[in-house]
């Protein structure tokens, strides 16, 4: 458990709600940007989806190994080379043209990414024992913060004839303040050392319900990044919204996110997690499935508000769970949160390519479906443990 005192605590709470701002800034300039780069360089819906799974690569790897970079270094150096990572690949991603170097590029920004992902998260379980929930969740607030802001700072700038490479370019700045005020922060060590036996982890990772949880937030993970990165380019092709409304829509997905979790985390607290997850489920079902089968396309960016909750609180469930080798526990969460990310706007990019780019979006609704249903199976398989 860490030892701080309340001033250090407000900084460290500080520093990973900047960290989860950038982090939803940096990664959603991607979806207002797509039809520019798509343009620009010629590129098909299946090039564009492959592109971006050089990001959701390199998240997936970096929560695989940040982990083991946190418990010989320390949390501090998560961050740092988060920052460096997300400086690096943004500055080569805003300068190349050759779609293999920008793929890298995301590649390392998707390393950021991960070590975001983690670090952040693990402080906040640790500083915050008893309402984890609602301090993950108004953590997870500024992430949409920064994720509503992104389309918006892009929609501004394209206005004024902006390349999406000089859009890229303003992030640095943002980049540049966080290193700074990670590297001089002080961040105390934890007091519990765990010895873990590599060869152990399956049996500790897997264990009793984890797998539904991991099943739960990758297929989470996939609509959310899926309707990130392509809902500026469904509503532009499909109902045919001007550049201008198109990245309103995407704002509001996140300012929905936002508000969602802002409110939500109360909520969270008396509801229970595993009945609000469930019941966020069944509420995102019900907007993607009006906002796709029929004209009334304001409710897919309205299914930010069931979303919001859901990635938090299943962070939150498990640690509730699950109190021994917690780490390694979420560790292995985020690396499936990493799975879906990965899938999400690639599968989706290649279907449009197949199929139609209808379809390739409707894929949310199936990935949506999945989660729902293994809430249902987490929540029957709480009520036993609670009976027996």
């Amino acid at each position: 458990m860490y030892q701080t005192s309340k001033l250090i605590k407000i900084l460290i709470t500080a520093i990973c709600f900047f960290a989860f701002f950038l982090f939803g800034f940096t990664d959603n300039l991607k979806g207002p940007t797509l039809p520019a780069i798509l343009a620009e360089l010629n590129l098909s819906y299946g090039a564009g989806g492959n592109i971006f799974f050089g990001e959701y690569l390199g998240f997936l790897i970096a929560t695989l190994i940040a982990g083991l970079i946190a418990d010989k270094f320390g949390l501090k150096s998560v961050l740092i080379l988060a920052g460096i990572c997300l400086a690096l690949g943004v500055s080569g991603y805003s300068s190349f043209e050759n779609t293999i170097l920008l793929g890298v590029c995301l590649f390392i920004i998707g390393l950021g990414f991960g070590a975001f992902e983690l670090g952040p998260n693990a402080i906040i379980v640790e500083v915050y024992k008893e309402n984890k929930g609602l301090f993950l969740n108004l953590m997870a607030v500024m992430h949409g913060l920064g994720s509503a802001l992104a389309p918006y700072f892009a929609s501004r700038l394209f206005e004024l004839n902006i390349s999406w490479r000089v859009i890229y370019r303003w992030d640095l700045a943002l980049i540049l303040i966080f290193l700074v005020c990670a590297a001089f922060l002080r961040f105390p060590q934890t007091t519990e050392k765990t010895q873990i036996n590599f060869r152990q982890i399956p049996q500790i990772a897997f264990k009793k319900s984890l797998p539904l949880f991991y099943i739960a937030i990758a297929s989470y993970v996939a609509a959310e990044i899926g309707i990130a990165s392509w809902l500026v380019t469904y509503l532009q092709k499909i109902d045919s919204a001007s550049s201008a409304s198109s990245n309103q829509a995407l704002t509001l997905f996140f300012a929905a996110l936002m508000i969602g979790r802002l409110i939500g985390g109360f909520i969270v607290q008396r509801l229970g997690y595993i009945r609000s997850i469930l019941f966020s489920a069944m509420g995102s079902l019900f907007c993607l499935g009006i906002g796709i089968f029929t004209t009334q396309t304001i409710f897919l960016p309205l299914t930010g508000l069931f979303f919001s909750i859901i990635f938090p609180t299943i962070t939150a469930a498990v640690s509730d769970d699950f109190h021994e080798n917690i780490n390694t526990i979420l560790g292995t969460l985020f690396t499936f949160a990493g799975v879906g990310s990965l899938i999400g706007p690639w599968l989706i990019g290649w279907v449009s390519t197949a199929f139609g780019l209808e379809i390739g979006f409707g894929l949310n609704i199936l990935f949506t479906a999945i989660l729902a249903l293994s809430t249902f199976l987490l929540l029957q398989r709480h009520k036993t443990k609670n009976l027996t």
